[in-house]
């Protein structure tokens, strides 16, 4: 499977997307019954909490956690009620184009109170912009945008505009005066790349079917709902997914569910029928992520290490805070005896491996690059410029930082939804998420010292240890002389009590 392809996984409960590019798994989506994502999707909340220091507000959209609004994303309540009250007659008669209240209104910027703009207990319309991660809960903005295949509608702002990806400067003309054509008179429009050398016609049905959703919305907010309130879902995991991601590169889109694949094929059919005999069903006897060789893919690349080709391997922590992955030669020791050459050829394979980890673990927030230490300048010029060309691939926002002085390189990679790996993996319940275990012979002192602090409070003449089997027989094995000097200078019978139910950590001291 060399060509670019979008291969669909529908399970029980589960629909997984695998973009495979150049026969290479570049990127994993995951959506599950019970925990569906969020992002687009239009609420009308209520505003439970306006927090002045942070230029902020939390608002209650019907999730388990508050979602977060900053003050740069708020749109005067004023203004959107001039949004959710327009029609064509109002609009002609002021001489507006836009949905924005003309621009009387002061706009909002960081520096504008909240308090002049939000008040506690308030309903306003939000759509998530970021999805709840780890403990964070949803970011949400009042500027709402709608995607459709091959635009977005802006309800609330008056502007046209052309996605940057589109180099052709002709091309972009010809794009802006067909949007300028098909413009509701309410709102705005962006083209997305996939439009490049699109007919007239096909955008004005794109636009025509984004402004019907949004009268969805404002047909909802006729019957005034009480907050909070879901408004407006965004397509699922496999239309988003094809909708997305379905572009020119993209061969084809592979499904292996009859039923879910003919209402992709009606979806093809009614958003892009040129692409609707791209579609093909699996019909293989074994899965299709098995018979493509996904499973095992995904296995290897969410390692902790990660091998490189010339033997070399990275090593990814991923953090609350930040992400640092540590590069390695391992056992590469180059063709020659030029140790530089040989730590230059690892940083510059490092590189690729490193964008394609961000981009399928969906890595974001801050990230910090331990490149081997390189002592010409030129050698760090060429491994920066690379990984400036590696990321370029990514559809995330990355923003990167130069060699410190240290060595390191640091990076910010926009997130959006929940790592790949936080989605697969729980912390360890065991190990609490720290990836350690206090030693056996650490426990076997904290007994002792434990043991110390609590003698005289312990009824009797006989003290009872309970502790893991593994503890246990190390104070009988290898700890047996300790055991004997404190029943010596306690003068106590000490007996051990193994438990194979408690934690390797976990003791207990009791007296009889």
């Amino acid at each position: 499977m060399a060509r670019d392809t979008l291969v669909i996984n529908v399970g029980i409960g589960e629909t997984r997307v695998a973009l495979v590019q150049d026969g290479v798994l570049a990127e994993l989506f995951i959506e599950r019954l019970q925990d569906q994502s969020v992002v687009g999707n239009v609420y009308l909340g209520k505003v439970t909490r306006v927090l002045p220091g942070m230029q902020a507000a939390f608002i209650d959209i019907g999730l388990d956690r508050a979602a977060f609004l900053h003050v740069e994303d708020v749109i005067p309540q004023q203004d959107m009620d001039s949004v959710l009250t327009a029609n064509s007659e109002n609009a002609e008669n002021s001489g507006e184009r836009g949905g924005s209240s003309s621009g009387k209104a002061r706009p909002v910027t960081r520096d504008t109170p909240i308090r002049d703009v939000l008040k506690e207990g308030q309903s306003l319309v939000v759509q998530v912009s970021k999805g709840p991660i780890g403990t964070k809960g949803a970011r949400v903005t009042s500027h709402v945008a709608l995607p459709g295949r091959y635009a977005v509608y802006l309800p609330t702002v008056d502007h046209l505009g052309v996605s940057k990806r589109i180099g052709n400067e002709r091309e972009r003309r010809r794009l802006r005066a067909a949007l300028d054509g098909c413009k509701p008179p309410h709102g705005g429009l962006i083209v997305r790349t996939v439009a490049s050398g699109l007919t007239k016609k096909r955008l004005k049905a794109d636009v025509g079917y984004m402004v019907k959703r949004w009268g969805e919305v404002k047909a909802k907010l006729d019957n005034n709902p009480a907050p909070p309130s879901l408004l407006l879902s965004d397509l699922d995991i496999m239309l988003r997914a094809v909708r997305d991601l379905f572009d020119n590169k993209v061969q084809r889109v592979i499904i292996d569910d009859p039923k879910e694949g003919e209402r992709l094929r009606r979806f093809l059919e009614a958003f892009m029928p040129e692409r609707a005999g791209d579609l093909e069903i699996h019909e293989g006897r074994d899965p299709v992520f098995d018979e493509y060789g996904i499973e095992d893919e995904i296995s290897r690349a969410l390692a902790h290490k990660v091998p490189l080709a010339s033997g070399g391997y990275l090593i990814i922590d991923q953090a609350e805070a930040l992400t640092a992955i540590d590069v390695n030669t391992g056992r590469f020791t180059g063709r020659g005896h030029d140790v530089e050459d040989t730590i230059l050829q690892t940083n510059l394979e490092a590189v690729r491996e490193i964008a394609y980890q961000l981009r399928f673990r969906n890595i974001g927030g801050l990230i910090v690059l331990d490149f081997i230490d390189m002592e010409h300048m030129p050698n760090r010029d060429r491994v920066y410029k690379s990984l400036l060309d590696a990321l370029r691939r990514d559809r995330a926002t990355t923003t990167t930082v130069r060699f410190s002085e240290l060595g390191l390189v640091e990076m910010t990679r926009k997130r959006t939804r929940e790592s790949l790996s936080r989605t697969l993996y729980e912390p360890c319940f065991y190990c609490d998420g720290t990836g350690q275990l206090k030693s056996k012979t650490s426990v076997c002192h904290e007994i002792l010292r434990q043991l110390r602090r609590e003698k005289d409070a312990l009824p009797g003449y006989k003290i009872t240890i309970q502790a893991h089997p593994a503890v246990c027989d190390m104070l009988q094995r290898e700890e047996r002389g300790s055991i004997e000097q404190a029943s010596n200078r306690f003068s106590r019978q000490i007996v051990l009590n193994a438990k194979r139910d408690y934690h390797l950590e976990q003791f207990d001291l009791s007296g009889a």
